[in-house]
């Protein structure tokens, strides 16, 4: 089942270059030096950080400089189960007594 968003991929994208960009200072990383860290060039940081446009490879070079490889793996990982109705939620508490 698909379920309705408001929130778009560009939404998402800007999102993410923003947790980049939060982290990079937090750590206080320029944008060179995050580039000769990560090996991703300064004007696709630049370019990332103010459009959200990168792709999915230099991502993950940038992530693991900013944080942990393991905390961008955790957001692929499988929810536990949600019940979609009323009725799934009356089914599993028969089950559990």
């Amino acid at each position: 089942m698909v379920s309705l968003s408001l929130i778009t991929a560009n939404d998402v994208q800007q999102q993410l270059a923003l947790a980049v960009r939060t982290k990079r200072k937090q750590i206080k990383l320029s944008r060179d030096a995050l580039a000769k860290k990560s090996t991703v060039p300064a004007s696709t940081i630049k370019k990332f950080e103010t459009t959200g446009q990168i792709s999915l490879r230099q991502f993950i070079l940038l992530w693991q400089c900013v944080d942990t490889l393991e905390s961008l793996v955790k957001l692929a990982e499988k929810d536990p189960y949600q019940p979609t109705s009323i009725d799934e939620v009356l089914n599993q508490e028969s089950l559990n007594t």
